[in-house]
Order: C-alpha cells, then structure tokens, then sequence
C-alpha cells in the first residue's frame, strides 16, 4: 500500500497485516484483506485503498476478521514448515545411521576444530593488520556452521523442542 494513512488505519485495525504489507508477504496480506473487505483476493490496491477511505465499522469489524484468519494461515504456514524441517533433519541422521557414513562427522569435526582453531589463534595473536576483515569472516561463518553442526547432531533449541511438543499434540488432537 503507497498510501501512508491507509497504512496507519490498517496498522490501528490489523498491526500484524499492516506488518505483513511493508514485507515479502505484501501480497497475501493484501489478497487477504481485498478477499474479506471486496469479495475479490484478486482486487488490485487502488479498489482496496479506495474502500478503505469509506471504511464503515463493519469495514473495520472484516478487517480484524481478516488479521485473524491471516495470523492463523501464517501460525498453520509455520508448523508445517517446522515439520518439514524436523523430517529433513531426523531424515538425514537416519541416512548416517543407516549408511553408517563417517563424512557428516568429519565434516563436523572440521568446523568445530576451525572454529576453536581461529579462535584460540585470535585470542593468541590478536588481530593481523593486514586482512582483519576477512579473518571476522571466517569467524562468523565459523560460528554459525558450528551451531549448525551442533544443531545436526544434539537437536536445535529449547524452542523447536516445545514446537515439537505442540506438532504431536497436534497429531494426536487431528487423529
């Protein structure tokens, strides 16, 4: 939406599809409001923005519905995803299991042993004058793919655990 006081009056309204209006999903957010307020997921922003400047309480009444209704396809949009994920991941472990392949423990061995490798280097040495910049690199990239490694191999957080609690509560709650 280009209109800064539509977007304040939906923000007012829907704060989470005003949200979802200034991102990447601007068009489901808008396809949801045009679908609840017009009838037509399809309408373009000028037939939105031109019903919102005539809103009625009833307008705003769909409009808190249609929040709603998105939060919900995001949340639902967001198990599904984690779902996806945790298979992926319990697949792959199954895979070294399975094939009783070493690589994936090398390869985690590798980065754990870089990662301390170039830290205990700075902690010893410091900072070189020359190329700085690009050591901080290898340092960030380093630590993330030791959080993945960590992740491969123990599980990811607390969090993902509490949404694998609330995926099998799920399941039991659909069967």
């Amino acid at each position: 939406m280009k209109n800064a006081k539509l977007k304040e009056l939906v923000a007012t309204v829907a704060p989470t599809l005003a949200t979802a209006l200034g991102g990447p999903l601007a068009g489901v957010a808008t396809g949801v409001i045009t679908g609840k307020l017009l009838g037509d997921e399809l309408a373009d922003e000028v037939a939105l923005e031109a019903h919102l400047e005539a809103a009625t309480p009833d307008d705003l009444l769909a409009l808190k519905q249609a929040e709603l209704e998105f939060t919900a396809k995001m949340e639902e949009a967001g198990i599904e995803l984690e779902r996806v994920a945790a298979g992926d991941r319990a697949s792959a472990r199954d895979r070294q299991v399975q094939m009783r392949d070493w690589t994936p423990s090398a390869l985690g061995l590798a980065v754990i042993l870089g990662f301390f490798g170039v830290l205990a280097y700075l902690f010893r040495f410091g900072l070189p004058d020359d190329g700085s910049e690009v050591l901080l690199i290898l340092v960030g990239a380093l630590s993330a793919m030791t959080t993945q490694v960590g992740n491969f191999f123990f599980g990811s957080s607390s969090g993902s655990k509490s949404k694998d609690a609330i995926i099998a509560d799920l399941k039991g709650a659909l069967k």
